[in-house]
């Protein structure tokens, strides 16, 4: 199977069913032009995309298959049940990204990177592809080093990375979920009421909730909170530093993590 069809074609079939959800079915009315977000937000992951294509191309499913044929990695060393290594792997890469997004908080020069990611003024399904290059390209290899430590199956590689994207749509998606599915959902994974805390315009609630497909990852690492301060509706999203909607546009989106950077509080 191809890797970048299989992809491709759970990410279409998955926006597009998210995208009807958020127009019948909003959390929340959004205070910016939506014509100007999409066109922001779906350029960047085109540049995402054909960045890593024509530089590490599909380094973390290549990393497997390299493991795989040349018996590299723990996996390959004890020879365990495949189920039972598909399962490790999938919680050891789930950890790592949860590891992953608390550094690009932490440490200065990835939060210039990421704060691409958070300058976005409301959140949808589209933020959930607001990523800089840049910082999609260290994801990709640092996702490609473990599963070569680990030696992961090229078939749980392809699963994880298409739940990974899918979540990504999916836990910022402006879908109002009933209640009573988000808190059992929550017992488990990340949902959208979940994660929309962790893009409020507030440092501490920033940086809480960070999960990225299981909520275990926030509740073992006490980064766990049920709601924002203020409510889903009245919680404010973005930065305090950019509030300019006309400004954030493709190009500003791409320089911002050369451009003067307000210190954290």
């Amino acid at each position: 199977m191809n890797e970048a069809f299989f992809r491709l074609g759970i990410f279409l079939i998955l926006f597009a069913l998210l995208g009807l959800a958020e127009t019948f079915y909003p959390r929340r009315v959004l205070k910016t032009a939506k014509v100007q977000r999409w066109q922001s937000n779906l350029g960047l992951f085109v540049i995402d995309v054909l960045a890593q294509r024509i530089t590490l191309g599909a380094i973390v499913f290549s990393a497997a298959l390299l493991a795989h044929a040349k018996g590299w990695g723990l996996f390959q060393a004890v020879g365990w049940p495949f189920g039972v290594e598909a399962a490790i792997a999938l919680l050891v890469l789930d950890a790592a990204i949860y590891l992953q997004h608390v550094a690009t908080h932490k440490i200065p020069w990835l939060w210039r990177l990421h704060r691409v990611h958070h300058a976005d003024l409301d959140v949808d399904l589209t933020t959930g592809l607001r990523f800089h290059p840049i910082e999609i390209l260290l994801s990709a290899l640092y996702k490609a080093g473990i599963v070569l430590v680990l030696g992961v199956d090229p078939m749980v590689v392809l699963v994880y990375e298409a739940l990974l994207s899918a979540f990504a749509l999916f836990t910022h998606a402006n879908i109002a979920l009933p209640v009573t599915w988000d808190r059992r959902l929550r017992l488990l994974v990340c949902t959208p009421d979940m994660h929309r805390r962790h893009h409020s315009i507030d440092r501490p609630e920033t940086d809480s909730n960070y999960g990225n497909i299981l909520s275990l990852w926030d509740r073992l690492g006490r980064s766990y909170f049920e709601q924002p301060r203020l409510g889903q509706d009245g919680v404010v999203l973005g930065l305090k530093e950019e509030r300019d909607a006309a400004r954030l546009n493709l190009g500003r989106l791409l320089l911002m993590p050369f451009t003067r950077v307000h210190r954290r509080g």
